[in-house]
């Protein structure tokens, strides 16, 4: 019988741990999945910690990082109590962990997760890889995206096509025929559309976009944020909540009197504009785009990307068989079966590296 894997992220909107149990021969197969929601203090101590402007004293970046271990030992436990499956039968969890800063173009460059392996390893008796990023970062590359390869593995059949993360932050892996990837952050998804929404609304997502379609496009706002200098960089780059949060959005607004509403519509129109205007800079061939991550689920948010988007069309990676809610999870599962079998998990051609690295690092569990 082929290994098993567990895969393990919360993204960029902190709002809980995806968990996926995978097996990769013959083919990339989900047997399981489920979401765990992060504990209410936990979640807005992440949020507190995530933002751009954040202090937090080494006692409390401690314990934040035991904390989030214990809640992804959680999620995998719970998982394969859900799945009837014993921690022995699987082989390893590849666990991305919960990004806090990522400074790639710094003079020390970084990007930095928590969510202490050491503690998944003991929790759940399973070998446990993490810690992905750092390799690649050390190599002169971004560390992000690290989706383009294992989109490569899972969806290059569909070739030429894009896959479309919309997390937090999106990012495009660019798939063509002859086996060329590129891949790169685009800039916002949800990050902001769901910060706007906290502040206003009270609640964690604008459901369906709704709130956003009550509202109408203030054209010179959008034009404004269009204009950041990030959406001009070329690729290899990436991003985070350390440039796209509200601090950013806030400058933009200044001295702008724009109902709360007609800025959530603005903020829609930001994602899937920066994303239809990434994919046609990049003058690939795709003609499908590959949907998955959280922002499929936000109907209005589909419906503008598929109209930005066209000719190409715009489907879910439900409609080729893979869960969209759990795409991420399946690449920590995959990159912890390239770590222990000794193959590269980064593409130095979409980070930036100087070339093929092993990444992360792994954490044995006591028999």
């Amino acid at each position: 019988m082929a290994a098993l894997f567990l895969g393990l992220i919360s993204g960029t909107s902190a709002d809980g741990i995806d968990a996926a149990l995978v097996r990769f021969e013959p083919e990339l197969q989900v047997l399981a999945s489920k979401t765990l929601a992060y504990p209410a203090p936990i979640r807005e101590r992440l949020l507190a910690l995530t933002a751009a402007d954040a202090r937090i004293s080494l006692d409390e970046f401690g314990a934040i990082d035991v904390a989030v271990g214990r809640c992804f030992a959680d999620a995998a436990l719970s998982l394969l109590a859900d799945a009837g499956v014993s921690a022995a039968a699987i082989t390893a969890i590849g666990s991305h962990g919960q990004t806090v800063r990522h400074r790639p173009d710094a003079e020390c460059p970084f990007s930095l997760q928590i969510g202490d392996a050491t503690v998944i390893a003991e929790r759940t008796g399973i070998c446990t890889v993490a810690d992905f990023r750092r390799a690649d970062v050390a190599a002169g590359g971004q560390g992000a995206p690290l989706a383009p390869a294992f989109h490569a593995a899972a969806f290059a059949k569909h070739a030429p096509c894009a896959v479309l993360n919309l997390g937090g932050i999106a990012n495009l892996s660019l798939l063509d025929t002859d086996q060329k990837i590129l891949g790169f952050d685009t800039g916002p998804a949800n990050c902001l559309l769901d910060a706007w929404n906290v502040r206003h609304q009270g609640t964690p997502c604008d459901i369906d976009g709704a709130w956003a379609s009550s509202g109408s496009i203030n054209a010179d706002l959008l034009s404004d944020m269009l204009d950041d200098a990030y959406f001009k960089l070329p690729a290899p780059k990436s991003t985070g909540r350390e440039t796209f949060n509200l601090d950013w959005l806030d400058a933009h607004l200044a001295h702008r009197r724009i109902s709360s509403n007609d800025v959530q519509a603005t903020l829609l129109a930001l994602t899937s504009r920066s994303i239809a205007d990434a994919l046609k800079a990049a003058a690939g061939s795709a003609r499908l785009v590959l949907a998955c991550g959280g922002g499929v689920h936000n109907t209005a948010l589909m419906a503008a990307l598929s109209k930005a988007l066209q000719p190409v069309q715009l489907i879910s990676t439900a409609g080729v068989g893979v869960d969209p809610d759990f795409v991420e999870a399946c690449l920590f599962a995959w990159l912890a079966r390239q770590r222990l079998t000794h193959q590269p998990g980064n593409l130095p051609g979409v980070t930036g590296a100087r070339g093929p690295r092993i990444l992360g690092a792994i954490h044995m569990a006591n028999a």
